[in-house]
């Protein structure tokens, strides 16, 4: 079984643009390299020259990304909407995972990810549909300890999906996870590696 991704991380509190600037010690994806550097704005200028529209399926980041996504003036060219399934009820009744896969993976899996992006992209019919669950702390949620984070994508061309063990503060592992979402959005729409 191979190891999920992982990294040591720490938050630059002066950070510009982006608003966390987060220093990598050791990372393993593409993904993980552009976590707190991909600016709103960046994500903005390759939706709009990708001419694609987004809808997110949010956990435990509570709507942190939808911020992000919604932060510019035009963002609705874009930006649909979004759903924070925070419940688990909340993510079968109203983004379509099916109850059995969250009885048999959990809610912060990545089958339920990948569930929620696809479901988020069907029911607000867009071009692409994010999503992001986890367990932010400090209280495991159940079968992931605190700091695993699950983040998907999914669009006509297929889904994708990243883990990570993110430490810090509840606080910076919701951030973390918003831009690590973020940064799996801006891959997919041809984004250069930031190293």
């Amino acid at each position: 079984m191979a190891e999920p991704d992982t990294a040591a991380v720490e938050i630059n509190p002066h950070a510009k643009d982006a608003g966390v600037e987060i220093k990598l010690e050791d990372f393993f994806t593409k993904v993980l390299s552009t976590i707190g550097k991909v600016t709103d704005k960046q994500v903005a200028e390759l939706l709009k020259k990708s001419n694609q529209t987004i809808a997110v399926a949010e956990s435990l980041t509570g709507g942190l990304i939808s911020a992000h996504l919604s932060a510019l003036p035009g963002s609705s060219e874009y930006f649909i909407g979004s759903i924070v399934c925070y419940h688990t009820r909340i993510k079968v009744t109203e983004v379509g995972v099916p109850a059995a896969s969250i009885n048999q993976h959990g809610a912060a899996s990545k089958e339920t990810a990948l569930a929620m992006a696809e479901g988020i992209r069907r029911k607000f019919k867009t071009d692409i549909g994010l999503s992001a669950t986890g367990s932010a702390g400090p209280l495991a949620q159940a079968p992931a300890p605190p700091g695993r984070v699950f983040v998907a994508l999914a669009s006509s061309t297929g889904a994708e999906w990243k883990e990570f063990n993110l430490q810090g503060t509840r606080t910076e592992i919701r951030e973390k996870s918003a831009q690590a979402a973020l940064g799996l959005l801006w891959l997919h729409l041809g984004g250069s590696e930031i190293l």
